[in-house]
């Protein structure tokens, strides 16, 4: 079979190419079972100008993994523009986190599977940026707690690592076929969530209206 030559792009056009053909082929295959080779021949690009760019397969997921939670941290940030009410802000940043996990960018699901295979400094500094990402949600909920909307002896930590714990499984279940769109999906988590968070003298009423 002949080869097509590859097309010609610019530095940033040859990135995103590189970055949407890995991001595929991660989340299809697992990282371990992808080679550059099909990462070239994904992105229509010959593996040298691959190379040029990304010296290793690990540069790639790293790369990858820096695009996705750029994503989740823009989301979350304009989720944060929608309400000064930090109830409403928590619903908000869920809905932006799930939409955005389950939306085109397959960096944002190879964030959550493969970061066990970054190594070294690789993996410090996506934990540094994933440690940043997670800053933002304990700093809604604290404000949330600070204002009095939610339990003043709630764990924020055990909240976070629920919170994000539970959505973050979605993408291994979601369909578009579904009956919850990403929003509702994403409500719901929401309602599950602050009612179990309600302080005492709220929770009557919460259990009234059920």
């Amino acid at each position: 079979m002949v080869k097509v030559p590859a097309v010609q792009r610019d530095g940033s056009d040859l990135a995103a190419s590189v970055l949407d053909a890995a991001g595929r082929l991660f989340r299809l295959k697992g990282y371990a079972a992808t080679t550059i080779r099909d990462i070239a021949d994904a992105a229509g690009v010959w593996p040298g100008s691959l190379h040029y760019r990304f010296r290793t397969k690990e540069a790639v997921l790293l790369a990858l993994m820096e695009r996705g939670i750029a994503i989740m941290e823009s989301g979350f940030r304009e989720a944060m523009e929608e309400s000064d009410d930090p109830i409403e802000a928590l619903r908000h940043a869920l809905r932006a986190h799930v939409i955005r996990l389950v939306g085109n960018d397959h960096g944002t699901y190879v964030l959550l599977y493969e970061t066990r295979q970054l190594e070294g400094s690789a993996r410090e500094r996506m934990t540094r940026l994933r440690d940043r990402y997670d800053a933002l949600w304990t700093g809604l909920i604290r404000r949330a707690i600070d204002s009095g909307r939610l339990s003043p002896d709630l764990d924020v930590r055990v909240a976070r690592l629920f919170i994000l714990g539970a959505v973050n499984w979605v993408p291994q279940w979601y369909s578009e076929a579904g009956t919850l769109s990403p929003t509702e999906l994403a409500d719901a988590f929401a309602d599950h969530v602050l009612y179990g968070m309600l302080p005492p003298s709220e929770r009557g009423s919460i259990r009234g209206k059920q």
